[in-house]
């Protein structure tokens, strides 16, 4: 795959501005990740996205796995460098920093102040997150069925989404999705 310089620093400056925003990962940064890759740059299709995610997510491993993936779609090998060193790195510095400050302020009421506040933040993000992937992924009624079925199960059983996946690939593969 022939990527251009250009293409591959648009990819860097994409995930390093976001990552500056991962309140609570990766995931929370899907849905503003989703809206830049499918709709401002049209590098993949809202399907692919979340196909993407899916196989990151069965992978084992971080996260952010999914972020290098989106690279590689985007612009092979070195996109998928160049998209996960831009995801982590500036993240990875800031969090560096914060947890030194942090450590100053063991003992303060700040810190159990950010703590809280930080916490709604990241759940709302990674709610958004959920969304936006269903909305991807949901293309049929029997998918969104599925997709009801598969989140009330994951939020309400200690089952291993591993397995609610599984079941949910084995009724697309029936094809009641």
């Amino acid at each position: 795959m022939n990527t251009s310089f250009d293409l591959l620093f648009e990819i860097a400056w994409r995930f390093a501005s976001l990552s500056l925003l991962a309140i609570g990962g990766i995931n929370a940064l899907l849905p503003e990740i989703h809206r830049v890759v499918v709709e401002v740059e049209g590098w993949m299709t809202s399907a692919e996205f979340a196909d993407l995610f899916a196989l990151a997510q069965l992978a084992p491993g971080p996260n952010a796995m999914v972020v290098s993936l989106l690279g590689w779609k985007v612009a092979g090998i070195a996109g998928a460098f160049v998209a996960t060193i831009a995801s982590c790195g500036p993240s990875s510095v800031v969090c560096y920093f914060a947890i030194r400050g942090l450590e100053r302020l063991r003992n303060g009421a700040l810190r159990g102040v950010l703590q809280r506040a930080l916490a709604p933040v990241a759940i709302g993000l990674i709610l958004a997150s959920g969304y936006t992937l269903a909305r991807a992924a949901d293309r049929t009624a029997g998918a969104v069925l599925l997709t009801i079925c598969g989140a009330t199960a994951v939020a309400a059983t200690r089952v291993n989404p591993i397995w609610i996946l599984a079941a949910a690939a084995l009724a697309g593969v029936a094809g009641v999705a």
